[in-house]
């Protein structure tokens, strides 16, 4: 007959079995190898965490030979365009990029993830469509990284659209106010556009001003419901208006492994879309969607935790098919 004592024993060690089981089935390759101090999740993601945060710790990556202008759209709202668009620019920075997050989601989420002041009133993207300021009064840098800036978008975007409809080369204003001279003063290595849910003006003039689209799809029932016209309207633009633009990312988001819809519609992107899409795959977190509410992104909100590796994850493969999507291969 075992003791209280032994029985509570083999229940803990029965328990720090299936964590690190669960630990080393979930981590990315971020993770450091097993060490003594590191058989707890929590000792394990503080590990995680502390390679992150120590400068230089996640390494340099490749520069691209010329800035890469992304417009990250999908007319479907909810799907993860806004949480993709900063924590993939938040990933990059750590690489030692430099990232400049263009917000044209009159919503200004992303502009509250950066921790950026948006407060109407000040220099934003809709002064800069409706020719108002010059590119360079709108950057603002980031608190999260000395790397990462952003053009914040205020509630005075909300009628933008409308505004554009007569104004001359409506579809060209932002491709027009991004100058190169500002770019390269900048030295910036990414440009990444957070469009609003829609497929409106605001969308248009981001895939004009853009070369690559990259699609967040939810993993989830409806996921690829109105791709097919969003990769129309991509079709429209190109023939008519940037014929440089193509969808050259697919982003699998909220993955849920327990599930086996979560499989099933990620087999149906992969086919469809081939290997556009990134192999890391962004889990369904809590912590994920908490990180705005305190003004930063995952990765400095929680740099040890699944989505903030994920991310990590997916910045570093995007950096490293740039060398293929400059000779265009993609």
């Amino acid at each position: 007959m075992f003791s209280r004592r032994s029985r509570r024993s083999e229940s803990v060690s029965n328990e720090s079995h299936v964590s690190r089981e669960t630990v080393s089935r979930e981590t990315s390759a971020y993770e450091a190898r097993p060490q003594p101090h590191d058989d707890t999740p929590i000792a394990a993601a503080a590990e995680r965490a502390s390679r992150v945060l120590t400068p230089g710790g996640s390494g340099a990556l490749p520069r691209p030979r010329r800035t890469r202008i992304i417009t990250i759209a999908n007319q479907k709202g909810g799907v993860g365009k806004t949480t993709t668009a900063v924590n993939m620019a938040a990933a990059l920075a750590v690489h030692q990029l430099r990232v400049l997050v263009i917000d044209l989601d009159p919503q200004g989420n992303a502009s509250t993830a950066l921790g950026v002041d948006h407060r109407s009133g000040i220099p934003s993207v809709y002064e800069l469509l409706i020719g108002e300021v010059e590119f360079a009064d709108t950057i603002v840098q980031s608190s999260s990284n000395e790397n990462l800036f952003c053009v914040p978008a205020t509630l005075d975007l909300a009628g933008a659209e409308i505004e554009l409809v007569s104004m001359v080369a409506r579809e060209n204003r932002l491709r027009n106010a991004l100058d190169k001279a500002t770019l390269e003063k900048y030295d910036f290595d990414y440009v990444l556009i957070d469009c609003p849910p829609s497929l409106g003006l605001l969308t248009i003039n981001a895939m004009v001003a853009a070369r690559e689209v990259m699609i967040p799809i939810q993993c989830e029932y409806y996921a690829l419901e109105g791709v097919s016209q969003l990769l129309s309207n991509i079709n429209l633009v190109q023939a008519h208006l940037n014929p440089e633009l193509h969808v050259s990312t697919v982003v699998l988001t909220m993955y849920d492994g327990r599930t086996k819809l979560a499989d099933q519609v990620a087999e149906s992107v992969r086919e469809h879309f081939g290997d556009r899409v990134l192999n890391a795959v962004i889990p369904r977190s809590v912590k994920v969607s908490e990180a705005p509410g305190y003004g930063t992104t995952i990765i400095e909100y929680d740099p040890g935790s699944r989505g903030a590796m994920s991310y990590l994850d997916a910045g570093r493969e995007l950096a490293l098919r740039s060398t293929r999507e400059e000779e265009g291969l993609s």
